[in-house]
């Protein structure tokens, strides 16, 4: 889901609501949906959210009240959110949007399975990170 597919629902409209938290959305084919700054925030598409490789991902805590302080378009194609925690290397496709809108049940199912597995709670303060700094060549 990296890019648009051929085919795939355009965005017609996209609203932020800085009180509620959400980013509303609605496609060309007449699905609307308001995804939390939270959801979008937990389930960024960037490296330093996801990681590198399967198994790399880093489990995002504290963002509950996390704002969405710019949305800056990209190409015809996305949009990058910056946050107010100071995230901002996370660029969202459209059809990025359209799953996260989509399965917000399951990304909130299977967030709090994952917050369970770590025995901590989505308001934690996000964990120091492990191994901070990249190795000279």
């Amino acid at each position: 889901m990296a890019g648009l597919q051929a085919g795939s629902p355009t965005p017609q409209a996209l609203t932020v609501h800085a009180q509620s938290r959400v980013l509303e959305i609605s496609f060309s084919d007449g699905a609307v949906f308001r995804i939390p700054f939270e959801l979008m925030r937990i389930n960024s598409p960037s490296a330093e959210v996801q990681g590198h490789g399967p198994g790399q991902a880093v489990l995002q805590t504290g963002k509950r009240l996390v704002d969405l302080v710019a949305l800056e378009p990209v190409g015809n194609y996305a949009v990058q959110p910056r946050f107010s925690d100071g995230h901002d290397t996370g660029i969202f496709s459209w059809d990025y949007l359209y799953f996260l809108g989509a399965q917000q049940d399951q990304l909130w199912q299977d967030y709090a399975r994952r917050l369970q597995e770590a025995h901590t709670d989505r308001d934690a303060p996000m964990a120091p990170k492990a191994g901070t700094g990249c190795a000279s060549h």
